[in-house]
């Protein structure tokens, strides 16, 4: 079981919690990204740096995903593909993608994303807030918990 994190777009306040639950629970997490990032130093997380470009970062995860690892991500794309890899996904706000549910989310995805170049839709997601990293570390504890049975 391994955790990879989507690290350039990931928030710091829930990369900061990442990095306590893998030297707590000793499980291996992974940021990837095409730009350096500075985390703790340990044995349990560690980085790899992706050249740039539209998608690189997402698809060396999703080469190296396997099931039952977790991927932490806000691309809904990317969260499909690592689903169809075995691996579940969970995205900064919280939301744990699965291949129960993945396939509507990708669905409403790309509706929105078609409103929002038909200009029916402006503006983006709310910011992130505290609710935003409290219901991450509350979903994010579930799955621990359940994975390291």
């Amino acid at each position: 079981m391994q955790i990879w994190i989507d690290a350039d777009a990931c928030p710091r306040e829930i990369k900061d919690l990442l990095f306590r639950a893998a030297k707590r629970t000793q499980t291996k997490v992974t940021l990837v990204a095409n730009q350096k990032m500075s985390f703790p130093r340990s044995e349990w997380i560690d980085s790899i740096l992706v050249p740039a470009g539209l998608n690189v970062a997402d698809q060396r995860i999703v080469e190296l995903v396997a099931p039952g690892d977790l991927v932490i991500t806000a691309d809904i794309p990317l969260a499909a593909d690592v689903v169809a890899n075995g691996a579940e996904a969970l995205n900064p706000r919280g939301e744990l993608y699965t291949s129960a549910n993945i396939g509507e989310r990708l669905a409403m995805r790309n509706l929105m994303d078609d409103l929002r170049g038909g200009g029916e839709i402006t503006g983006g997601p709310a910011n992130f807030s505290d609710k935003d990293r409290q219901t991450f570390a509350n979903q994010f504890d579930r799955w621990l918990t359940k994975a390291k049975k």
